[in-house]
This record gives C-alpha cells, structure tokens and sequence, in this order.
C-alpha cells in the first residue's frame, strides 16, 4: 500500500530537534548491561524464525507502505566485535506499520545526542535484520555520513522521517538505516539491496544529501557489504 499525500505530509522533515521532557524519555535497559548472551541469542532465534505475531493496524490509522522494526545495540569500548557477539547484542526494540505506531514509539525514545558512546539505532523494514549476512544485505552496501558532534538527533530525525514517508523513490532498494554514537564524530548510514546498482545508488545518494541539509562539499562514502565482511574476517 502506496502513501496518500495526506499520510506523507507526516513526514516532512525539520530543521530543528523534536524536544521531549524528562518524564516522556524512554531510557533502554539495555544501555549499560548487555545481558546474558545465550537468552539473548535464543530471542534472536526466535525473531529470526518469525515467531512474533503480525502488526495489527486499526481502521483509523495510517498505514505504512512498509511495517519496521527498530533495534538497538552496545559495545563495549576497545572490544572487537565479531559477527555472533554483534547479533547477541542487538536487541529488539519495538516494531510499526502504521503513522500513529511509530509516533508512539518514537517519542519515547532517547534522543541519539543523548545515548552513550559506541551505542547504535537501527531501523530496518520487518522481515530484514540489520546484519550484512541476511540474506536481502548481502548483495547491497550503504552510504555512510560523518558527522561533527550535535548534528545527529536532528539528522537522524530527518532521515526516519523522509524513509517513512517514501522521499528516497527506489522502491523497495531501502532495507534500513542506522545512526552510531562515538567519541569524536557520529556516523548515519543507509544500507540498500543491490550495491551493483549505479543508478539506484546514485538517487539515494542525491535524496540522503537533500533531506539531511547536506553542502555540496559533505564528504560521503559508499561500502558495500562484502568489504565489510572481508574487513570483519581479517581481525
């Protein structure tokens, strides 16, 4: 199911930082203790094997084209991280297909300016996880932006907001994006199917530079997941 105009004109994006008060953060548990890693490991399983129920929508919300998943994931400073501790750590936040759905999730969540260092967002359609080796990742790669600190809340906000809202025009090449907090800068990237694609990499490109407020002169740099993985295999 395609937007109406009237359920785009929800996703226009802003130059400013939505403002929430103190009481309406929702701060996750697991922003300091990563868990014990085997339940954590049968919970992705159990996500992996589709186990959890269908997004119900009511007649008088505003469907989405695509239903989304939001993640969450820590690392420890100065710790590699290999591919199974990177799934052990990725934790299911919450899932929408509906405006008033991701509304809600939304704005209980910590702003990305807010959230500890080597800590990441991850939002990506239902049905694909934010891993390089599920199967619709493995062929595709991500545009990567670096940014100088206090740009990220407002950047990420933006770029949520034009993906819900259909602004890239790729149909269905955008598999998710994912905001990084680090020491010195923070890192937005969107990852999408087909990394042989010129044309297609090219639009979201152009669209990613558009929605974020991005100069001309903005430094921005394509990977693809298969670089990834040889770097990963390399440690």
């Amino acid at each position: 199911m395609h937007l109406t105009e009237g359920t785009k004109s929800y996703f226009q994006p802003r130059k400013e930082c939505l403002e929430l008060g103190k009481d309406k953060t929702y701060r996750l548990k697991a922003t300091e203790d990563s868990g014990d890693e085997e339940s954590q490991s049968k919970d992705n399983q159990k996500i992996e094997k589709s186990s959890l129920p269908p997004i119900e929508i009511s007649p008088n919300e505003h469907k989405l084209q695509y239903a989304y998943a939001l993640w969450y994931s820590r690392r420890s400073p100065g710790k590699q991280t290999s591919i199974q501790s990177y799934d052990q750590n990725l934790k299911l936040v919450g899932r929408f297909a509906s405006v008033e759905q991701f509304w809600g999730l939304y704005s209980h969540l910590v702003r990305p300016s807010d959230l500890t260092t080597h800590t990441d967002f991850h939002l990506f359609k239902v049905g694909i996880k934010p891993m390089w080796e599920d199967e619709a990742n493995q062929k595709g790669g991500k545009w990567i932006v670096r940014l100088r600190k206090g740009l990220v809340s407002r950047c990420w906000e933006n770029l949520i907001l034009a993906i819900l809202g259909e602004q890239f025009m790729v149909g269905e090449e955008i598999c998710g994006a994912v905001v990084s907090i680090r020491f010195q800068e923070d890192i937005i990237c969107v990852w999408n199917k087909t990394a042989s694609d010129v044309a297609t990499t090219a639009r979201i490109r152009d669209t990613l530079r558009r929605v974020l407020h991005l100069p001309a002169s903005a430094s921005m740099e394509y990977k693809t997941h298969n670089e990834s993985l040889k770097n990963v295999h390399r440690l």
